[in-house]
């Protein structure tokens, strides 16, 4: 992993930011998927508590290359502006993670078992349905889930929108390898952090 991009986000009177980063990143993972690339890392250099206004790709010169060849951005590069494929500057704060966190329970689980309990007779009312429903989610993301930033992603699929939530693990010296999902994500490879 020795070159990197980064893709500043501009600012719009009409258009926030967010949307646009999280258009970018629908297309980044299409892109990802359809070039079925796995050397290809994200991090979000300006992230504090939000993500910020850049997303910065990681990866070897050739695959960049590949990718950025593809024209992924199509429409959205109006609204981007993108830097030119750069070397990993040799003075880094070190290494990290960036990966996806995933809620432990699902909606399709918590319908499920409404479903069932309605069957039973424990949920009556419809006063009783919310009520789950506010108990489950908030057992379904937590208090430490919705503390993480996320991206709001729209399915190519079935055109559901669906969150990709972020963590980013503890900067540390020394660098791992591995493969990164179709997000750009990765539990255990790491990318350079400056």
């Amino acid at each position: 992993m020795d070159s990197y991009i980064d893709i500043r986000f501009m600012e719009d009177d009409e258009i926030p930011i967010y949307f646009i980063r999280n258009k970018t990143f629908t297309k980044l993972h299409k892109a990802l998927h359809d070039q079925k690339q796995t050397v290809i890392g994200v991090s979000f250099p300006n992230y504090k508590v939000k993500l910020g206004d850049t997303i910065r790709l990681h990866g070897n010169k050739p695959a960049l290359d590949t990718l950025q060849q593809s024209n992924w951005l199509g429409g959205l590069a109006g609204y981007c502006d993108v830097g030119e494929i750069l070397p990993v500057p040799e003075n880094i704060e070190g290494y990290r993670t960036v990966s996806r966190k995933q809620p432990t329970m699902t909606l399709k689980k918590m319908q499920v078992r409404i479903a069932y309990q309605k069957q039973q007779g424990i949920l009556k009312t419809a006063e009783d349905i919310k009520a789950y429903e506010r108990q489950y989610k908030e057992k379904m993301y937590g208090s430490q889930s919705l503390d993480n930033p996320y991206l709001e992603l729209k399915s190519s699929s079935n055109g559901q929108l669906y969150r990709v939530f972020i963590e980013m693990g503890e900067i540390q010296d020394k660098s791992v390898s591995g493969d990164f999902n179709y997000f750009g994500l990765s539990k255990i490879a790491t990318v350079p952090w400056f």
